[in-house]
């Protein structure tokens, strides 16, 4: 598919309030296996953003709001659907492990992704359906974005009235995390675990890991789940969802 085949939108990104205090941006012309969710967590002090997309279109130009109050990126794991735009942000955290100033997996011709991650599953020759004015697919290159700050197990997020807690949770990738807020059970998840099969058989995954990692993460108090794919959910889905994987390991 070339990219005068794509039909050309105005708007790239789509906004959608979760609460008074959380957004949702995702990429509705992306593939759903790279339209990861981006979270916009409202702080009294700073703002909270959680993964940044694929780089395709700027944040900055579309969503503003994102910038408004010194916001803290962080990212939980350096794929393309997670730190695409992380360039555009001053303050960048993840886990050391994670090759943000070296990034992998950086097309979005799915035989090319496919093979540069390791995957398993067939994926359609691109994976964008539309794209934005002047747009080249196959110029498209994931950015180096190093993190100015490299997170560890237990570190915090303060964000002034609410503050979250990294947990480094290795098996999708070796510096994949997750971030809790312990005062409301809030989780949110990137790729650790989503409603989905979960992929742990990338180039970069580790299946013992993932299982450790998971059991871990079934025994904390989660009351909802914020995933880096699709819709969120509850704790007793979440404990489900790791049940199953545990039983087919």
């Amino acid at each position: 598919m070339s990219a005068a085949s794509l039909e050309i939108v105005d708007r790239w990104f789509a906004v959608e309030p979760v609460d008074e205090r959380i957004t949702r941006i995702i990429e509705p012309h992306v593939h759903e296996f790279v339209r990861g969710n981006i979270w916009q967590v409202r702080g009294s002090a700073r703002d909270l953003v959680i993964d940044c997309g694929l780089g395709v279109a700027p944040l900055r130009d579309e969503c503003p709001a994102l910038f408004a109050n010194d916001p803290v990126l962080v990212v939980t794991h350096a794929h393309l659907d997670h730190m695409g735009g992380a360039h555009e942000f001053d303050d960048r955290r993840a886990h050391a492990a994670e090759p943000m100033g070296d990034p992998r997996g950086a097309s979005i011709r799915g035989a090319v992704l496919r093979d540069e991650l390791g995957l398993d599953e067939e994926l359609p020759d691109l994976l964008i359906t539309a794209r934005p004015a002047g747009f080249d697919p196959d110029a498209y290159r994931l950015r180096p974005a190093p993190a100015t700050t490299r997170l560890v197990d237990g570190d915090a997020v303060d964000l002034g009235d609410r503050c979250l807690r990294v947990l480094h949770l290795p098996g999708h990738t070796p510096g994949s995390i997750c971030l809790f807020d312990e005062a409301s059970g809030t989780l949110f998840s990137g790729d650790v675990i989503y409603d989905d099969v979960l992929l742990d058989g990338l180039h970069e995954s580790d299946r013992d890991d993932y299982a450790t990692s998971l059991q871990r993460l079934r025994d904390l108090p989660v009351r909802v789940v914020h995933p880096g794919h699709g819709d969120s959910f509850d704790g007793v889905r979440l404990r489900e969802l790791i049940d199953d994987y545990l039983a087919a390991a």
